[in-house]
């Protein structure tokens, strides 16, 4: 699944302005009761007919929209700029416009916080940020739109469903990319040209893969052997970690890993150690990027483009790789990329190797606040564009070029042969179209394109799908029970796990320029030492409390 960054973080005073401008609204939902009838007469008691609950119709009026993307990393393509949104401005009379961050997106959002001027759709991480924010009355619970709706109940898993209320037992959060079987992209892409050229040597193991990319940095010097994509957000990183330990759910966003019942300090975890030492070694070998911690994603997007990368990992690494496949395949047919099973370290099981997760919940959600002039409208959109039109028309375009009129079911595409001829097309599209996938419905798009794409022959399937299903759904592991673990911010818990955070990402960045194993492993022993010592105890305590709530709900208790 994409990406990362923190979501709705704001400063306790902020809090306090927000109780001042928040106040009471309405009355509460609660509908007049239907005036008493003469008790005793000879008439007859007139039936009060309750009024039939309104459902909003997109198209019939104008709906401007205002959304936030709250990654440092996000901007929004202009909405209308491009044949699909512009079909949606004229025939669904929907505009969206971007509230940008300037790259900076937590003070951004504190900026707003503190005006009490919210965008109308704010988009990002899921979990302790999000109950703040509801815990200040700033969010618009989705449980009376979800029958009248009926895209996001439809396709979403019940245990899923149930997973995202909060306390209060309400809905707040629009999930992106929500599942009920494996999904996923994250994994290793080799450059296909490279490594014929290079005989096509083994490449399974961690030793496999050092022994490779030197070779690779001896015969081909102006090439980068290693890619990371954002290595500032753990990109590549994380999957380098992956490879030495089994059954590894992406625990470093947690900067803890489970040990039994209970969650430990990641700085002591063996396969955190040995991974960091490897990522040190190839960085101060220059067998890895060099710009690792500074560079941008056009940047990495340019240099696959270009074909200097000689083996690329990430945890979104399909959509980035696809576009470069088709530009290097229209000059070159020989040229391009492909995906190996994930690498490993000698001696551990490879299918307990997993470069990158999934949860049914998906990656990340949106969530509308009290500033929408017409929330429900704005839901009326979102179920719209996440159900089998809005995602048809992300995925393949408006009808009439990939696919044209639907299959008896009623939602099933009818794809054209452009769909198999003009493939490299299709791929462009849907790297354009990415950044406006906020509640992507993969339930929805995986049946779909795999139906279509098994009739294909091998040369004719599009890339990241066709990789998918050979590769990363096998090999993303199933973490729904390790999500939204994070404390509050506010409470003794999040103020501790603040510390550790600020602590964690300097580390990450310093043992990365290691000079020594030795010097790499002292880094972490101190950075183990830090964080315990602001209270980090209290943290993995709290991780473990909610880590077994989630199973409890994951088996129905």
């Amino acid at each position: 699944m994409k990406k990362r960054g923190k979501l709705f973080g704001s400063v306790l005073s902020v809090m306090v302005v927000l109780s001042l401008i928040i106040g009471c609204s309405g009355n509460g939902g609660n509908a007049q009761a239907p005036k008493e009838t003469n008790k005793g007469s000879n008439q007859p008691e007139t039936k009060v007919e309750e009024p039939q609950a309104t459902v909003y119709e997109l198209g019939k009026d104008p709906l401007e929209i205002t959304l936030y993307g709250n990654y440092d990393w996000y901007t929004m393509p202009k909405w209308g700029n491009d044949e699909v949104t512009a079909w949606v401005q004229n025939e669904k009379k929907v505009t969206i416009t971007e509230i940008p961050n300037g790259g900076n997106a937590v003070q951004k959002l504190n900026t707003m916080i503190a005006s009490g001027e919210l965008p109308d759709i704010i988009w990002g991480e899921r979990g302790s940020d999000v109950e703040r924010l509801r815990e200040a009355g700033m969010l618009v619970p989705f449980d009376d739109y979800l029958d009248k709706y009926p895209n996001l109940k439809k396709w979403l898993d019940p245990m899923a469903l149930d997973m995202l209320r909060s306390p209060d037992g309400k809905i707040y959060q629009f999930p992106n990319w929500y599942t009920n079987r494996p999904n996923g992209n994250a994994g290793w892409v080799v450059n296909k040209k490279i490594y014929n050229e290079l005989g096509s040597p083994k490449l399974e193991t961690t030793e496999d893969l050092y022994a490779y990319l030197k070779i690779v940095k001896e015969k081909y010097p102006k090439v980068i052997p290693f890619e990371t994509d954002l290595a500032k957000e753990g990109q590549g990183i994380d999957q380098i970690y992956s490879a030495f330990k089994e059954d590894n759910f992406s625990f470093t966003r947690y900067f803890a890993v489970p040990e039994g019942d209970k969650m430990t300090s990641i700085y002591k975890d063996e396969g955190f150690r040995e991974s960091i030492v490897y990522a040190a070694k190839l960085f101060r070998e220059k067998l890895m990027t060099q710009d690792a911690m500074t560079q941008t994603r056009d940047q990495v997007q340019e240099k696959l483009n270009n074909g200097s990368v000689a083996v690329y990992a990430s945890t979104n690494p399909t959509t980035f790789a696809m576009e470069a496949h088709s530009v290097l395949t229209n000059e070159d047919p020989d040229a391009g990329y492909f995906m190996v099973w994930p690498i490993h370290k000698a001696g551990l099981d490879k299918n307990k190797i997993y470069p990158g997760t999934y949860n049914k919940l998906g990656w990340n959600a949106a969530v509308i606040t009290k500033s929408a002039k017409d929330p429900e409208a704005v839901f009326a959109f979102l179920d719209w564009w996440t159900g089998n039109e809005g995602m048809s028309l992300q995925m393949w375009g408006l009808e009439g070029k990939f696919w044209d009129g639907v299959e008896a079911d009623g939602i099933t595409p009818k794809f054209t042969d452009k769909y198999r001829t003009e493939k490299n097309e299709l791929a462009e599209y849907q790297t354009k179209m990415d950044p406006l996938m906020w509640v992507g419905n993969t339930v929805f798009v995986d049946d779909i394109k795999g139906k279509f794409e098994a009739t294909l022959e091998e040369n004719e399937r599009n890339w990241s799908t066709y990789w998918q299903y050979e590769i990363t759904w096998k090999t993303q592991g199933d973490a729904t029970e390790y999500i939204n673990l994070f404390p509050l911010p506010e409470s003794e818990e999040g103020i501790a796990f603040q510390s550790a955070k600020d602590i964690w990402l300097k580390v990450r960045a310093q043992t990365l320029y290691a000079k020594t194993d030795e010097e790499a492993l002292a880094m972490l022993d101190k950075a183990h030492d830090d964080t315990m010592n602001v209270g980090f105890q209290k943290v993995l305590d709290y991780y473990a409390v909610r880590w077994h709530e989630n199973q409890a709900k994951i088996k129905g208790q």
